[in-house]
């Protein structure tokens, strides 16, 4: 493999004007593709399996007309203290709000009066008008909702407290102020690692342009493939992150190989042939961790894990030939100031006596090298006290009482909760498949479980076979008694009862979510050792990359639990209600974080493996890893880190979750388990971390990551090889570069 990246890599830099026109032309294409293509809609949601599905399904067949996903909102009104709202003047201007309602939009399917429909609260002084549409939440249009938001405003002028709660109000998601802030540290930290602003500037521009193809194309193809209009938030989070590593690993590469005295296209053919083989099995794991998503059978996350995986792909790509293309434009400018006549002007000997001093990475392997029990029994130590939390881990999805105390759907939300009970947000909604017998037999024995509030009356279809039942529980609709009432509704119940609804459908979710934990964790861990095997030509380093990592990301949903479940810190990162953790959240960690971490794991223990291979000893091997691998891996993860933290002064608890999570994942993985506990096992292990049984190193294919194919095609002859191999472990060449 490393031959042929090799003159994949030296081919595009000789042809890059053909190599940059290709890519632009396929930007070009990609981007008309998607301003032609009709703007996506939501994506049609469904839990294949699940009892709440099933139920829809039904409802869908026996209620002609009608959409059970339809969004709502309750418009809750209260009135001044001292007054009813039943007085008068406080119910003239309640209905007005509901005419406003009815005649608002086109996309309402009904408005129930809250006078009509009983919803006064017993003291008077509270009521909520119910507004059923004819589309889901993602497909109101901007004008729907703004009549829903105005549709009070005269009876706030009166006096009255107005509050709207419900998924009407959910917005299309946006991308925010996150990635670009992102995207400006990775500059600042790339500009700090390169000392060139040319070089700093490569990844950025490469990963924009490979991001904009992927995007763009899930655009285009949006409605066709039925993607809907959040699936692009995950590809653009990915894609940007492994984009700008990659390109990130190859001009490091490169500019070592130019220290090492390489003419700029031979340099470049030698990067994309070593670090390129890396770039590929790191995008490999990537790849299998997002396809892996289809594992929790639910459609819309299959979907977004295969567009996920393609922006990845196109990274991998754009790493291999835009990029060695990109050098062959900037010539010397990828050089710091100051180091280009050194090196290109006869002046190498100078350059590698003043790199004779050890940097960073090379001090710290060598402090590991020399406490490897203390540095190892620390980092496990201190991740597994991190980790306890996670064991108290309980998994829901966010509603309206998640919501800030500021916004209008929290308001509405504890307005229900003071004047009807905490169960009234999040009604249960029970399909029978049966006459009014069966239909009233089964109200009657609803009404007898401990846990309920009320019960209505069934509404029939217009066969008479299959009746609506709708149940209000005690207790919030996100708490585990109202979980247990459903439960206990579906057990005491016959075939012929099904409960769904949006507090049912959550709990279907958190539970799919839950049960297809461990045969996700156990496909991706189990594919990713057999590629790190062929990789690394070890069993036993594979297995230590895979065990670091379970160790990250149970640490990391164990800062997660603390901070968001528990409270710990809370005021800290603007968490203002504490409550289960989003079902998605270990799943969605181990997928994005499992691709990080082995991008980590394969740039830095390749170049152990590269120089082991060429002859150093286990110890020396360490510490040639970290002098070149170190400062990007640490590059890489400070750009990732600071990407994710944008997201955590997000308003929506839910993004701020997701942004807190990955920030401490890649930090704990980066910086605890591979700088840390990674090259303590590997000094404790010596020779025997590479050991691989002969008959399984017969049977794996050889794919040469380390290069020693390519260096018997290329000619070095013997004494060359053994000089990069067994470098003084104080000389770094490409310290040099970074230096001045």
């Amino acid at each position: 493999m490393a031959t042929f990246l090799y003159r994949l890599g030296r081919g595009a830099f000789r042809r890059r004007r053909l190599v940059a026109l290709v890519w632009v032309a396929l930007l070009v294409l990609a981007g008309f593709g998607a301003a032609s293509a009709a703007t996506p809609t939501s994506s049609s949601f469904s839990m294949p399996g699940t009892e709440a599905q099933k139920a829809f399904d039904l409802l869908e067949k026996r209620f002609p007309g009608s959409r059970a996903d339809g969004a709502t909102a309750r418009v809750v009104f209260k009135a001044p203290a001292g007054r009813k709202i039943t007085d008068p003047a406080e119910k003239a201007q309640v209905e007005k709000a509901v005419a406003d309602l009815r005649s608002g939009s086109d996309q309402v399917e009904r408005v129930v009066d809250p006078y009509q429909g009983q919803a006064v609260s017993q003291d008077g002084t509270t009521a909520y008008a119910q507004v059923t549409y004819k589309v889901s939440g993602m497909e109101l249009t901007d004008e729907t909702r703004e009549a829903l938001k105005g549709s009070g405003k005269a009876a706030q002028a009166a006096g009255l407290k107005v509050e709207i709660g419900g998924d009407a109000l959910m917005a299309v998601p946006e991308s925010g102020p996150g990635e670009v802030v992102g995207v400006v540290i990775a500059g600042i930290v790339l500009v700090i690692t390169f000392g060139s602003l040319v070089a700093a500037g490569l990844p950025l521009l490469t990963a924009l342009l490979g991001v904009g193809i992927g995007v763009s194309s899930i655009t285009a193809l949006a409605n066709v493939l039925d993607l809907g209009t959040t699936t692009s938030t995950l590809a653009m989070m990915i894609g940007l992150a492994v984009g700008i590593d990659y390109a990130l690993f190859i001009v490091s590469r490169y500019r070592a190989e130019l220290a090492e005295g390489r003419e700029r296209d031979e340099a470049a053919g030698r990067a994309v042939g070593t670090a390129g083989s890396a770039v590929v099995f790191a995008g490999l794991t990537v790849v299998i961790a997002l396809v892996g998503l289809a594992v929790v059978n639910i459609p819309m996350l299959s979907k977004m894990g295969f567009a996920a995986a393609g922006t990845v792909v196109i990274a991998v790509l754009v790493a291999l030939t835009l990029i060695p293309a990109m050098l062959g434009f900037a010539g010397r400018r990828v050089l710091p100031m100051g180091t280009k006549s050194r090196l290109f002007g006869g002046g190498r000997a100078k350059a590698a006596a003043a790199a004779e001093k050890p940097n960073m990475g090379t001090r710290w392997a060598r402090f590991v090298l020399r406490r490897p029990v203390m540095v190892l029994l620390a980092g496990v130590i201190g991740l597994g006290a991190i980790a306890i939390p996670a064991g108290k881990l309980e998994m829901g999805l966010p509603d309206d009482g998640s919501q800030p105390v500021s916004t209008t759907q929290r308001k509405a939300y504890d307005m229900l909760s003071d004047g009807f009970g905490p169960g009234f947000n999040g009604p249960l909604l029970v399909v029978v498949d049966g006459g009014k017998a069966v239909a009233d037999k089964t109200v009657n024995d609803i009404k007898g479980m401990p846990g309920v509030v009320a019960v209505t009356p069934p509404t029939m279809n217009k066969a008479g076979d299959t009746a609506m039942i709708t149940v209000v529980p005690k207790d919030r609709p996100s708490s585990a008694a109202t979980e247990d009432l459903v439960h206990t509704i579906r057990d005491k119940s016959g075939d012929d009862v099904l409960v769904t609804g949006q507090t049912a459908m959550n709990i279907d979710f958190s539970q799919k979510m839950n049960d297809a934990l461990l045969p996700y964790l156990a496909l991706v861990v189990g594919l990713a050792f057999l590629l790190l095997m062929v990789v690394f030509r070890s069993v036993l380093v594979p297995l230590k990359a895979a065990l670091g990592f379970l160790l990250s990301v149970v640490a990391a949903l164990g800062a997660v639990v603390a901070v968001f479940q528990w409270g710990w810190l809370g005021s800290l990162f603007g968490v203002e209600q504490t409550g289960p953790i989003m079902s998605m959240m270990p799943i969605f960690m181990v997928g994005v974080v499992f691709g990080l971490a082995m991008d980590y794991e394969v740039f830095l223990v390749t170049r152990m493996r590269e120089a082991y291979v060429h002859g150093e000893r286990p110890g020396q091997a360490i510490v040639t890893g970290f002098r070149h691998g170190a400062r990007v891996v640490v590059a890489a993860a400070v750009i990732m880190i600071a990407v994710f933290a944008g997201f955590i002064g997000s308003s929506e608890q839910m993004v701020k979750m997701i942004g807190f999570g990955l920030a401490v994942a890649v930090f704990f993985d980066a910086f605890v388990v591979r700088m840390a506990i990674v090259p303590a096992v590997l000094a404790l292990l010596g020779h025997k971390a590479w050991w691989l049984p002969r008959w399984l190193d017969r049977l794996l294919p050889n794919v040469d990551v380390e290069g020693e194919g390519l260096r018997k095609h290329l000619g070095d002859d013997a004494s060359h090889a053994a000089g990069q191999g067994q470098t003084d472990p104080d000389a770094d060449p490409e310290r040099e570069l970074v230096r001045a």
